[in-house]
């Protein structure tokens, strides 16, 4: 198994946004599949099939470095040969985690025969990355077979806390122990405990300063045993067990003894009692806190109806969850008896809770789960399901959406300080390559909440699934992985707010605000007195009413021409996700709102004309309103053209772009080049001819004129014809003419109709 690292100082290629990088490896085929974020090396180590990355996150270095790291010889035969496929039949990194100060663990699929191995990082400051291809060992229990399914893992005191499938064919589902120097432990096979789970997170949560009393926490879904008539219901749960469970001495030999599970509620009230759940798990953030024992758990939930797609947000409270595990248990007697609370005797210590000196009493100490009585054992085994569910905080999402065009898969969370308090800003990953960056927020004891949209970023130009979220509080950036690669997005960018206090104001995001000159990083106990923001009610004539808000008008003027019965559209984007917009229309020195109807529709990009009128022509007005502060955005002369006009205008157009043909030399023609260096060496002369054309012909015949298009100046061999046909094109436009005068009825002939007669 060979190695090769590689180097090269442009490991990012830097987009003309300015706002992210990508790195998609070395090869453009990085399958990306595992990321870890060491703030501490100021480093990002990505794994993917067959390669291993480490990236510099410092702005001096952009270097990179690759470990070629394939299957063990004959693995992928054998793989191919067990019936799987062979794009399956690869090392695909699926672990990634700090082993010690020098050392990471690396796991991945083998080929179907899981491997783990140990790399090289070298001490803070360095860039090293080496791995001994010869100090390979198995991954069996570390991370799935199949590379498609899901796991969790965490690590912790030098052993790794796995939830997984943990066999060939994906049916062994448990939570195992491993490395380390104790014993390996997993869950005993029983529906009770796992009934098909689909683990999401793990996460090691400390209850108190006894770290004998540490439990690691399993974030997962499941078939659930009392969803009642519905054999196939799906709940969430959160399970945990104690980092320092050893098994029973005679019952759970080497299985967890500790293991119980609740359920996660993620539910919208509604009428009549009858809530809107939202059951399936897709992923889990830990909002760390100054309280390392009291994080604030976020969760993206979707529904599994069939009625409609929606999907949630939820936050949960660690009070909440332990709560739920110190309640009563939940009981059935036989198979035909109601689900209840358990109000039996309880065995002491009580079942799920870890030897510690919390648990221990004078003449009752445990110095292991070995010391349990059997007793204690049999009540776990038998009862792993608490009766209480586990609540949300204000017992509802801090986001809904329903019946959406994408689908919500990855969620991290920033903590931010503003000026009118604390804010969580949400970066949610979707399947279709783009971030939503949203707040949520509440006003007093009031369970009503406004989500606000501060943005939509599109990461990726191809509508990839976003598979993994990283954020960096140091840097300021959100790191996002798709099977395509990485991207790093900065967190904010207030410059792009405007050039105004109102509209810095209505932007509502709590990482900028105005400092008397431009929209800028809002930092916490600034020297800077003059700060305008306002994120709770973005009420910019308050904020900004010494700061000319009448005069923030930047308004965009242009003319755009129509031809009757054709469609048009006038464009106009709000600055702002919040804001509605208004047309206004003004014939002479009247000014009237736009009516709207199925010929004339209001779009999110814009003023949508169906069917074009003559007495459509005007001076359209955009404006936009949000928080009693309305901008006028754009003034739009619309022309409205005859037929005849358009014919005019076409063969006066294309006359004059044949002569952009011809080289500065007498009797030479340009030099062939492709479309796209045509388009942009021409691209101050053609622009302007394109829109008009373009909202000319309408929709209905754009593919026409592109197919044209496409035959006139894309294909080196009828580029060789082109004067003989643009001849031909202004011949047939001449006998047209001079058909519409005979009344022949051939005004709205098309340039594909044209070139017909060509052919």
């Amino acid at each position: 198994m060979a190695r090769k690292p590689i180097q090269t100082h442009n490991s990012f290629n830097l987009l003309s946004t300015n706002r992210s990088s990508i790195f998609s490896g070395h090869d453009g085929q990085l399958s990306l599949s595992a990321i870890f974020l060491d703030e501490y090396r100021d480093r990002l180590f990505l794994g993917g099939k067959d390669v291993l990355y480490s990236l510099m996150l410092s702005p001096v270095s952009s270097e990179s470095k690759e470990i070629y790291w394939p299957p063990l010889p004959g693995n992928r035969e054998d793989c191919i040969q067990k019936g799987k496929e062979q794009t399956e039949c690869a090392n695909f990194v699926r672990l990634l985690q700090p082993y010690n100060r020098t050392h990471l663990l690396a796991c991945g699929t083998g080929a179907f025969q899981p491997m783990c191995a140990f790399i090289y990082v070298g001490h803070r400051g360095e860039h090293v990355f080496t791995m001994n291809p010869m100090n390979v060992e198995s991954g069996r229990e570390k991370v799935p077979h199949d590379p498609s399914f899901p796991f969790a893992s965490t690590f912790s005191d030098g052993e790794l806390y796995t939830g997984l499938t943990a066999d060939f064919l994906g049916r062994d589902s448990v939570i195992f122990r491993s490395i380390g120097g104790r014993t390996t432990m997993r869950t005993e096979t029983d529906q009770k405990l796992l009934h098909d789970p689909r683990f999401i997170a793990a996460h090691l949560i400390p209850d108190n300063d006894d770290r004998d009393d540490d439990k690691v926490y399993f974030f997962f879904t499941e078939k659930a045993s009392e969803g009642g008539d519905r054999e196939e219901a799906i709940y969430t749960r959160v399970g945990r067990v104690c980092a320092n469970d050893v098994g029973g001495q005679r019952v759970l030999v080497n299985k967890w003894s500790t293991f119980i599970k609740a359920r996660l509620v993620c539910s919208v009230p509604g009428p009549h009692g009858i809530d809107t759940h939202f059951n399936q798990l897709e992923d889990v953030f830990l909002l760390r806190t100054k309280d390392e024992r009291n994080p604030d758990v976020y969760a993206i939930f979707s529904t599994i109806s069939n009625v409609f797609q929606g999907f949630a947000v939820c936050v949960y409270h660690m009070a909440d969850i332990r709560e739920a595990f110190n309640g009563p248990f939940a009981h059935k007697e036989g198979p035909n008896y109601q689900w209840g609370a358990y109000e039996g005797r309880m065995p002491y210590p009580r079942p799920g809770v870890c030897p510690s000196k919390i648990t221990n009493q004078p003449g009752k100490e445990f110095g292991s789960t070995k010391d349990f009585p059997d007793s204690v054992l049999q009540f776990a085994r038998s009862h792993p399901l608490m009766w209480r569910p586990v609540l949300p905080a204000l017992r509802q999402p801090v986001l809904v959406k329903a019946n959406i065009p994408y689908k919500l898969k990855q969620i991290v969370v920033d903590r931010v300080e503003a000026e009118d308090g604390q804010y969580d800003v949400m970066f949610i990953g979707t399947d279709v390559g783009t971030v939503l960056k949203v707040i949520s927020l509440h006003s007093g004891n009031s369970l009503e909440t406004e989500e606000v949209t501060l943005e939509e970023l599109q990461v990726f130009k191809v509508p990839l699934p976003i598979t993994s979220m990283d954020i960096s509080v140091k840097r300021q950036t959100l790191y996002v992985g798709s099977p395509a690669g990485v991207v790093q997005v900065k967190l904010h960018r207030c410059e792009t707010y405007g050039k105004a206090c109102a509209e810095c104001c209505l932007a509502r995001d709590p990482y900028c605000a105005w400092d008397g000159s431009s929209c800028a990083r809002f930092v916490p106990n600034s020297k800077r007195r003059f700060r305008r923001q306002d994120v709770k009610h973005g009420n910019a004539v308050v904020q900004c009413v010494d700061q000319n808000v009448s005069d923030v008008d930047v308004t965009e003027e242009k003319v755009v021409y129509g031809t009757e019965k054709n469609s048009t559209f006038l464009e106009c984007f709000p600055r702002s996700p919040q804001a509605s917009i208004t047309w206004l229309v003004q014939h002479d020195d009247r000014k009237e709102e736009v009516k709207l109807d199925d010929r004339v529709m209001s779009t999110d990009q814009g003023l949508l004309f169906r069917h074009l009128f003559r007495q459509d022509e005007g001076v359209y007005i955009c404006r936009s309103r949000e928080h009693g502060f309305t901008q006028t955005l754009a003034h739009i002369t619309l022309q409205v053209l005859q037929g005849d006009t358009m014919d005019a205008l076409i063969a006066r157009d294309f006359a004059g772009i044949s002569d952009t043909f011809k080289d500065r030399s007498p009797g030479n023609h340009r030099p062939w080049m492709p479309c796209s260096t045509y388009s942009r060496v021409q691209i101050g002369q053609s622009r302007t001819w394109f829109k008009d054309i373009m909202q000319l012909i309408g929709p209905s015949n754009l593919p026409h004129i592109e197919e044209y298009c496409e035959r006139m100046w894309c294909n080196d061999k009828i580029r060789k014809k082109h004067k003989s046909m643009l001849e031909k094109y202004r011949q047939a436009q001449e006998s047209a003419r001079k058909a519409r005068s005979k009344g022949s009825g051939e005004r709205n002939r098309t340039p594909r109709d044209l070139r017909g007669q060509e052919e």
